[in-house]
């Protein structure tokens, strides 16, 4: 590849001193590397759980591998939260969960593998994560170059079976509609190979062995797993055995842990340390392909995942409703960049979703758009600078929170009404279906942000989303360094109003509607 002005790209980080002799030919003129990249991201993937991060139970070993490869970050946090909200974020390179709750992506984002695509880098996508082809996701695929999706992850109504099949006792909290569907689809991967997470990787795998020697492309590989159910085969369970003689329950409901007696906790927790084996197992498969065909010379690497969970701590199981805790916030995140081939070392610098979008662009020798606020981590992988500051990060509807590493503030409503509240969008739909008639019925016309280029958006009223539970547990303070795990907010004035005025300004930046800080009584 013929890259002009050497100077202006090595002042970009874009080539190294360490390939003077291979690059520079000529004063005006130098060829670099071929350049390719690969994400792979699985959801639900618990940095508490994984041995990078301390844990000495869980069978892990490519994860380890990986991190004697890469560079592992230490200080990653969610953005908008959950799946596709999470996925927008890493499309668009700027946060949107205070705007709008789950949707599509937007007539007016700029979409990552899309400039990609526009820009000659052929973009990739495979994935087993159904929530792309639902109304609220629909318009993600379409931005690659190309795309292939295996069905049967929870309830994705795959196989089509009138008769009910006969399956375990509903467990609670869990719709009838939504395990009957999951428990159609567990008979038709009857086998590991037949897992829908193994023909990703399959499918992964082939890409990479086709295009190995080309150039110019961009490969995500992603998974649902380890997301819940723990749906896994004896090859991966027999890993963490233990008694228990309970009903089968390897999908926690979003819920208070009440009556739940110590060796059913325990089980769900090796559910799910089996679905991280399997997990695990198949990253190998990635690794061995970047060995086969000596990727690591030419090849950025991101492995990551959308957002954590709580299996027992805190007496929760899930996400979104409760307080986005570290077990759900701070988030695995680990990067191979061979112009400074930097591994085996960790990482303080604030990383996020958002950031992957400049980063990536940048490999690729492309500038960010002016609508993306994530920051190129290049330099933070390279040597632990120039990242940001803080990190923002929450749910529509939910708390508005912001970490700088050491602490941590949680802004909750002001009031158990949690209004006002409104959605923009031009896309009005929800995770499974459009919005409803009744939220419809009193549309109003927003005058453009900047990152709309132009366009009104619909101005939609919420409702009463997550009233109650959001307000209930108030606005909290953690002092990560004295109390990672969270159990005892601190009340300290001085600390809360240096939090909150960072708060307010990374709000300003993203241009948030005026109503956000009435609801949050800012």
């Amino acid at each position: 590849m013929k890259i002009q002005n050497c100077g202006l790209l090595y002042a970009k980080g874009l080539i190294s001193k360490r390939y003077d002799a291979e690059i520079f030919l000529h004063p005006q003129t130098c060829y670099r590397k071929p350049m390719k990249a690969i994400v792979v991201m699985f959801d639900t993937l618990n940095r508490h759980f994984l041995p990078n991060y301390g844990c000495d139970w869980t069978h892990a070993p490519n994860f380890e591998r990986l991190g004697q490869r890469t560079v592992t970050f230490d200080n990653a946090w969610v953005g908008s939260m959950p799946c596709m909200p999470a996925r927008r974020d890493m499309h668009t390179g700027r946060l949107s969960f205070l705007h709008r709750s789950w949707g599509p992506i937007e007539p007016f984002d700029d979409s990552l593998p899309e400039i990609l695509k526009n820009n000659g880098v052929y973009s990739h996508l495979v994935t087993d994560h159904y929530h792309y082809f639902e109304e609220g996701g629909a318009t993600y695929h379409t931005r690659y170059s190309s795309w292939e999706f295996n069905r049967g992850q929870e309830w994705d109504p795959w196989k089509g079976e009138v008769k009910d099949p006969d399956i375990p006792e509903i467990q609670p909290g869990l719709e009838r509609q939504a395990n009957r569907q999951n428990w159609v689809n567990r008979k038709y991967m009857d086998t590991p190979e037949k897992q829908s997470i193994a023909q990703t990787f399959n499918q992964g795998i082939a890409f990479i062995n086709t295009n190995a020697n080309q150039d110019n492309w961009f490969l995500q590989i992603e998974t649902f797993d380890p997301h819940e159910p723990y749906f896994t085969h004896q090859r991966h369970k027999s890993l963490y055995p233990h008694r228990y003689e309970g009903e089968t329950y390897d999908w926690p409901e979003y819920r208070p842990i009440v009556d739940t007696d110590r060796d059913t906790i325990e089980h769900v927790r090796y559910e799910y340390a089996a679905d991280l084996s399997l997990c695990d197992e198949h990253l190998g498969r990635v690794l061995d392909a970047m060995d086969e065909h000596n990727l690591w010379e030419d090849t950025l690497l991101i492995v990551c995942t959308d957002h954590g969970f709580l299996l027992s701590e805190h007496d929760w199981w899930g996400k979104n409703r409760m307080p986005f805790y570290n077990e759900i916030a701070h988030i695995p995140l680990w990067i191979w960049d061979p112009r400074c081939r930097k591994r085996g070392e960790r990482r303080q610098s604030i990383a996020q979703l958002i950031d992957f979008t400049p980063t990536i662009l940048d490999y690729f020798g492309l500038d960010p758009t002016p609508s993306m606020m994530g920051q190129n981590l290049a330099r933070v992988v390279e040597q632990d600078e120039g990242a940001r500051d803080t990190a923002l990060f929450g749910l529509f509807a939910g708390r508005v929170n912001i970490t700088d590493g050491q602490r941590v503030y949680m802004r909750g409503p002001a009031s158990e009404e949690n209004a006002p509240l409104f959605q923009y969008t031009l896309m009005p739909t929800h995770l499974p279906h459009t919005f409803d008639v009744q939220e419809l019925q009193d549309i109003q016309l927003q005058e453009p942000f900047s990152f709309t280029k132009g366009c009104r958006t619909m101005k939609t009223a919420s409702g009463t989303l997550h009233k109650s539970i959001q307000h209930e547990f108030g606005t909290l303070l953690f002092d990560l360094d004295n109390d990672y795990e969270q159990k005892e907010p601190i009340e300290n004035e001085e600390t809360e109003a240096i939090m909150k005025k960072r708060l307010v300004q990374e709000m300003e930046k993203l241009e948030v509607p005026p109503e956000q800080y009435e609801r949050l009584g800012l």
